[in-house]
């Protein structure tokens, strides 16, 4: 299958986003035709990520200086500290404007670097290639950039559009099943927000894709790109309809806060939750059509997706997830904003509720 091209076109930016297998021998030929030239080049790399598939990617890079930079993803280290260190090589190996970032790995490593880029000197060319599937779908587009507090999660970040995206699916091949599922959350959230017709493609595919059988893993990756793609571009900096990509986030970031971001819940894990619990609390709130619920939980559980908040959180926790819920970002008042679901296709993103509300709904979920 040859490589899909996407553009996307911000008020501030123009990149594409390449999508395909077996594209990173092509990267020096990428960069070139995207006018990304530099003499040096740091290179952020997720230590999760397998060496020969990094060995690969700048075996193809041009033949400049190239400095390597591993960084240790995880949720407890997108902080501050880390985007110093990168900061730190910057100001040390004296890089300027002209010169290039390139981060490899997943969401929070892109998150990191793109961040770091942002602030260098007011701005580093950057290229992201993205190597999970929650990455390639979500967190590489639209300039989302930033870092996790003990107040919580992305409060500090910039919105930093990167020069160019590559998305290869050969580095899907080296994940755990865990990871797949992670990225197949934010894949069916899109569906949900936006298109109902991509949801019931997903309804008959799902265990497929999972299974990272081509072309429709492919496809999947070009649909859920194509929705995030055209809500950034109407909003790119996140003033109205782009809030609807935050549908079952709000809980989502208290879930992984209320752990502490332990391994016991990741970030899509804690989405795909944070989405259910979102529209159980539409379908209660007389929001939701009973049958669109009904279709929701029967896609959960036919393909084992998390669903279940009893087995992660107990009554004893509501006060704490509230707290979290309480500092998300999208609340301008004293009340709680949730994204929530009209139907399949058709959120609504303008709602606050008392943190009453939400307590009692809680209440009645988790049964200690």
């Amino acid at each position: 299958m040859n490589p899909i091209k996407l553009q996307v076109k911000t008020s501030n930016q123009r990149y594409p986003i390449i999508i395909g297998s077996n594209i990173l021998n092509k990267l020096k030929i990428l960069l070139k035709k995207n006018s990304i030239n530099f003499n040096q080049c740091l290179v952020v790399v997720d230590n999760n990520v397998p060496k020969n598939l990094v060995n690969k990617a700048l075996k193809f890079l041009p033949k400049k200086k190239i400095i390597r930079h591993y960084f240790f993803a995880n949720e407890m280290n997108k902080n501050q500290k880390s985007v110093d260190k990168i900061l730190y090589i910057l100001l040390n190996k004296n890089f300027n404007r002209n010169d290039c970032l390139i981060s490899i790995g997943g969401g929070i490593t892109g998150d990191v670097s793109g961040f770091a880029a942002s602030i260098f000197k007011r701005g580093l060319k950057w290229v992201n290639i993205p190597t999970t599937l929650l990455s390639q779908v979500d967190s590489s587009i639209g300039g989302k950039t930033g870092i996790n507090t003990k107040y919580g999660k992305n409060l500090i970040g910039a919105f930093y559009q990167p020069n160019l995206v590559i998305s290869d699916i050969n580095f899907l091949k080296s994940l755990p099943k865990r990871e797949l599922i992670c990225g197949y959350g934010e894949i069916l959230k899109h569906s949900l927000i936006v298109n109902k017709k991509f949801f019931l493609f997903l309804n008959k595919n799902g265990s497929k894709i999972l299974n990272l059988k081509s072309p429709l893993v492919e496809k999947a990756i070009y649909q859920s790109c194509l929705i995030k793609k055209k809500i950034v571009e109407t909003d790119e900096k996140e003033v109205g309809l782009r809030k609807i990509l935050n549908f079952g986030h709000t809980f989502a970031h208290a879930y992984e806060a209320t752990l502490g971001y332990s391994k016991k819940l990741n970030h899509g894990e804690a989405v795909i939750l944070g989405f259910k619990t979102a529209a159980k609390f539409s379908l209660l709130n007389k929001i939701l059509e009973i049958n669109d619920y009904k279709l929701i939980e029967a896609h959960l559980n036919t393909l084992c997706l998390p669903r279940d908040i009893n087995k992660f959180f107990s009554k004893n926790n509501i006060k704490k997830i509230i707290s979290f819920m309480k500092k998300d970002k999208k609340n301008n008042t004293k009340k709680i904003n949730l994204v929530l679901l009209k139907k399949i296709g058709y959120p609504i993103y303008k709602r606050e509720f008392d943190e009453k509300i939400i307590n009692s709904f809680l209440k009645e979920e988790l049964i200690q």
